[in-house]
């Protein structure tokens, strides 16, 4: 039976045992490139990527490596830096002593302390803000060498919110009612974690 089919396309006109061939052809070529040809494409293309991405880790981790001396270098000198800045801030003990003498500086430069009032701390991420409200009277000149003497403290204190008002000449001096913030900071420790306490399994 399949040779008569194919005897008789044999007798087929040459144009039509062409046409015949090229539809054969087709379909091979059509199978190839569906079944095997865009699916290996499709998973070479996946493969392309993954090693795209595998070379940036690769070349990232080859730069870091290159660059870990630099780093741990760096790292040493922000933690001598950091250890530096720390001994510039007092401890909780301190505080009070350090609060007061910048009373006793302002005072010895002349200043009249009107108030003295120390405020609630303010904690930021790693450390805290402790100032202290002061009131003063005095001449321009007397508020500025009492800036000058707290910056030579060794401890940090910064003085800020700074306000002249009510300027008064006595004997040729101008005298001024002085409103300003004396801040000073301290390290705060990141506190550990606490333990959820473990729950007693019931005694049956």
């Amino acid at each position: 039976m399949m040779n008569a089919q194919f005897e008789k396309i044999l007798k087929w006109p040459l144009y039509q045992r062409i046409a015949l061939l090229v539809v054969i052809v087709a379909a091979v070529v059509g199978a190839f490139v569906y079944f095997l040809y865009l699916p290996a494409q499709e998973e070479l293309g996946k493969r392309q990527a993954e090693n795209d991405k595998l070379m940036v880790q690769l070349q990232e981790k080859r730069r870091i490596a290159n660059n870990l001396p630099r780093f741990k270098a760096e790292y040493e000198e922000m933690k001598k830096k950091l250890e530096l800045a720390l001994l510039e801030l007092p401890d909780q003990k301190e505080i009070p002593s350090l609060l007061k003498s910048i009373a006793g500086l302002a005072h010895d430069n002349g200043l009249e302390v009107l108030l003295f009032k120390p405020e609630k701390e303010v904690v930021k991420e790693f450390y805290a803000e402790v100032p202290v409200t002061l009131n003063l009277k005095g001449s321009y000149h007397q508020m500025a060498l009492f800036c000058q003497s707290v910056g030579d403290l060794k401890r940090i204190v910064n003085i800020v919110d700074m306000s002249l008002d009510k300027p008064k000449t006595d004997n040729g001096m101008t005298e001024l009612s002085i409103s300003c913030r004396a801040v000073t900071y301290r390290f705060v420790e990141q506190a550990a974690p606490a333990q959820t306490p473990k729950k007693k399994g019931k005694r049956k």
